[in-house]
């Protein structure tokens, strides 16, 4: 999301599309049957912080803190 500095937009690079990203395409995508591995919670840590992926039973998936 941009955000206003002085009149200014400056725009965040996790905004940008994949595709205008350095490298200039799109990763392959992970299938959510290869994240769960059968369960219907993964813990999934980023840097010092814990999220968890929820498969719920209508087949949704949720990622929360």
């Amino acid at each position: 999301m941009p955000t206003r500095n002085a009149g200014a937009t400056t725009r965040h690079a996790a905004d940008a599309p994949l595709h205008g990203r350095a490298g200039g395409s799109e990763p392959p995508p992970l299938q959510s049957q290869a994240l769960l591995a059968g369960a219907r919670v993964r813990v999934i840590e980023h840097g010092t912080e814990r999220y968890f992926l929820r498969l719920t039973r209508n087949g949704k998936l949720i990622l929360s803190k």
